[in-house]
C-alpha cells in the first residue's frame, strides 16, 4: 500500500486512530449534555442543542480541543467527569501490533494529537499506548491545531523531519488534507474510528479499517533493513 523504504517516520493521530473514538463521542455527545441538563435544570434536548451550537462555533480551532476552554464555557469539572468514564478508554485491538511492527521495520513513531495535555495524560495513564511510541506532541504545545499550517512547520522543526518521508494516519479527512498541503508525503485514513458506529467513507485518501492488513508489507520492509 505504501513504499515503506521511502518512509522514515509514521505520524499518528490518537483518538479514533490508535484509541477507540467511542470514549470521546460518548463523553462529548452523551455525558456532557446530561451533565449540563442537570446543572442548568433544562431538558437534555435543550442542552444538546446548546452543545452542538457551541461546538460548531469553534470547530477546527485550538479551543475546540481545549479542556480548559470547555470547563470555563460550561462551568463543569471536565476532568472529574472524564474520570467517571475511564473504563471506556480503550486502545484499538490492532494498534499495538501495528506500532510494534513499525518499530521492527525501523520506523520512527510519533504521536501527533490535538488532544489537550490533560486528556492525553489521562489516556496514557489508562492504556499501554506509550509503549508503542517514540515521541509525542500535542497541538497545544505549539499554539496551533493540526488544521493550521504552522502546526506542521513546528512539528517538522521540533523532530527534524523530512516531511516527504513521513506517513500521517488520521481519522479526519480535513486534517489529512492539511498534512498533505504542509508537505507530508503519504496519508492514510482510518475508516472505523468509533467501534460503535458504521465505517466512514473517505473521498480523497486511502483508508483502512484494520492495521493488520499492513503487517505483511512491514515485514517485507523489516527484512530489507
Amino acid at each position: 500500500m505504501f513504499p515503506w523504504r521511502e518512509i522514515d517516520t509514521v505520524l499518528l493521530d490518537m483518538d479514533g486512530t490508535l484509541l477507540d473514538l467511542h470514549f470521546d463521542n460518548h463523553f462529548w455527545l452523551s455525558l456532557i449534555p446530561k451533565a449540563l441538563s442537570e446543572q442548568r435544570n433544562i431538558s437534555e434536548k435543550t442542552a444538546m442543542e446548546w452543545v452542538e451550537k457551541n461546538y460548531q462555533n469553534v470547530e477546527g480551532t485550538l479551543d475546540w480541543y481545549c479542556l480548559d476552554y470547555w470547563e470555563q464555557k460550561m462551568g463543569l469539572d471536565i476532568m472529574t467527569l472524564h474520570e467517571t468514564l475511564v473504563d471506556r478508554i480503550q486502545l484499538r485491538q490492532d494498534s499495538l501490533p501495528f506500532l510494534y511492527a513499525l518499530k521492527r521495520a525501523g520506523k520512527n513513531r510519533i504521536l501527533v494529537t490535538n488532544a489537550h495535555p490533560k486528556g492525553l495524560a489521562l489516556k496514557l495513564q489508562h492504556t499501554d499506548l506509550a509503549l508503542g511510541l517514540d515521541e509525542m506532541i500535542s497541538s497545544h504545545d505549539t499554539g496551533y491545531p493540526k488544521e493550521h499550517p504552522l502546526f506542521w512547520q513546528q512539528l517538522f522543526s521540533r523532530f527534524n523531519l523530512d516531511p516527504s518521508r513521513c506517513l500521517f494516519i488520521d481519522d479526519n479527512e480535513a486534517i489529512l488534507a492539511a498534512a498533505k498541503l504542509a508537505g507530508v508525503g503519504y496519508q492514510l485514513g482510518v475508516a472505523n474510528p468509533d467501534s460503535n458506529k458504521p465505517n466512514k467513507q473517505f473521498s480523497d485518501f486511502p483508508a483502512i479499517a484494520d492495521y493488520h492488513h499492513l503487517l505483511d508489507d512491514l515485514l517485507a520492509a523489516e527484512n530489507l533493513n
